[in-house]
């Protein structure tokens, strides 16, 4: 069975957490930030945990 390819979209957007877990970026921080609050704005800088749903997907992109 041969190796399989790291996906190079999902390289660049998640990271291993040092315990397995996969990290991420919220979403809807790029642009039409006037209307959002201060506190939502601050609270989309932070990284969370992907969903355990989404995750076993997400490792088979990343090859690992």
């Amino acid at each position: 069975m041969p190796k399989t390819k790291t996906n190079s979209g999902a390289k660049k957007r998640f990271r291993r957490t040092a315990t397995g877990g996969l990290k991420r970026a919220h979403a809807f921080r790029s642009h039409i930030l006037t209307k959002k609050t201060r506190k939502r704005k601050r609270d989309l800088r932070k990284k969370t945990l992907v969903d355990a749903a989404d995750a076993p997907r997400l490792r088979r992109l990343l090859g690992s």
